[in-house]
């Protein structure tokens, strides 16, 4: 059983016990690895913030390009962010925004390193139940 913390130091809250939740079954030598990796692919909750304040100067729509969501990036952008209502409720919402990308990232790294660890998909099953 991996520490996530030693690996990911950097994780808090809801993402921290998710992540604890899929590296369970994995040795060190496998929780390193994917922590490589998912360190690399995941979005920083303040980045999200900064990102979605930039909302209000008229670069709406930047935390949503960074978030993958192309189609609600370019509709901030024509509708100077939902004519701001949307900036501003994703500015209440960017810790849930930037999480659920996470957890979406986490399980495409557990999916690309899967065939290098097979124990990892008894750790994916075993979190989803």
């Amino acid at each position: 059983m991996a520490n996530v913390l030693r690996h990911l130091p950097e994780l808090e809250g809801m993402e921290l016990g998710y992540i604890q939740g899929l590296m369970k079954n994995m040795d060190d030598e496998q929780a390193s690895l994917f922590a490589q990796v998912y360190r690399a692919r995941r979005k920083d909750a303040q980045m999200i913030l900064i990102l979605t304040l930039l909302g209000f100067f008229g670069f709406a729509g930047l935390h949503r390009f960074i978030l993958g969501q192309i189609g609600l990036g370019i509709l901030y952008i024509l509708t100077v962010g939902l004519c701001f209502i949307g900036t501003i409720v994703d500015l209440v919402n960017y810790k849930s925004l930037a999480y659920e990308y996470n957890i979406k990232m986490a399980h495409e790294t557990l999916a690309m390193l899967s065939n290098q660890f097979p124990s990892a998909n008894e750790a994916s099953d075993s979190s989803n139940a």
